[in-house]
């Protein structure tokens, strides 16, 4: 499973990348508003650190200005995934950015109907909201296994790609039900290194070792 990293946040996606983390990077207008920056600007850096896919997110509510910022966008670089919602219009440019070879990020994904539709549109990548949907007490999960039954009955080549993540158990089941890719902010990722009983071992490890007295630099 792949991991994308939900932020514009420049810092934050280096330290990871050289870890060897990151396959690639989500933005959306909310992100780039708390980065302070230009959307050009912080999109184009990011890009040139991540060899993998940057999506990029249109503010247009109409098809044909969203092919147009999409059109923009994805000239940045061409490791751009132009991110459109998964409205009408938001599949009408879906499917004219990707005929004109541009890869698409369907967004605000909260039903299967909607991502058969993306698929069938020929989106790159679809992006259900897992997080958002637990906040009104629906299983978000029940979402990706939904969606993982359909493109595998049918062989779209779309990706799921697991958005909305708050938990580490959130990433967890997306691996365990087979999406291909999930996005979460830094923070959340580094919390699956975390478990109480590393520290408690090390913690142990550490005191015992310091009773020896010994040294190993």
């Amino acid at each position: 499973m792949k991991f994308f990293i939900d932020t514009a946040d420049i810092q934050a996606i280096s330290e990871l990348n050289e870890m060897g983390l990151v396959d690639g990077v989500t933005t959306n207008p909310s992100l780039i508003m708390k980065s302070g920056r230009d959307i050009i600007e912080v999109t184009k850096e990011i890009c040139s650190l991540v060899k993998g896919p940057v999506s990029a997110e249109v503010v247009a509510t109409d098809a044909s200005s969203m092919i147009k910022e999409g059109e923009k966008l994805a000239k940045i670089a061409s490791n751009i995934a132009v991110k459109v919602p998964l409205t009408w219009d938001g599949l009408r440019a879906c499917k004219e950015l990707t005929s004109e070879g541009y890869m698409v990020n369907v967004t605000l994904c909260f039903s299967a109907n909607q991502a058969l539709l993306a698929a069938k549109a020929g989106a790159t990548f679809i992006s259900p909201f897992i997080g958002r949907l637990d906040d009104i007490n629906i299983d978000g999960m029940d979402l990706i296994s939904e969606i993982r039954t359909i493109y595998d009955n049918f062989e779209f080549d779309t990706q799921i790609l697991g958005a909305s993540i708050r938990t580490v158990n959130h990433i967890t089941q997306c691996a365990l039900i087979g999406a291909d890719v999930i996005t979460a902010p830094p923070n959340v990722l580094k919390q699956l290194a975390e478990h109480p009983l590393t520290f408690k071992g090390l913690e142990l490890f550490t005191k015992d070792w310091a009773k020896t007295g010994q040294k190993i630099i």
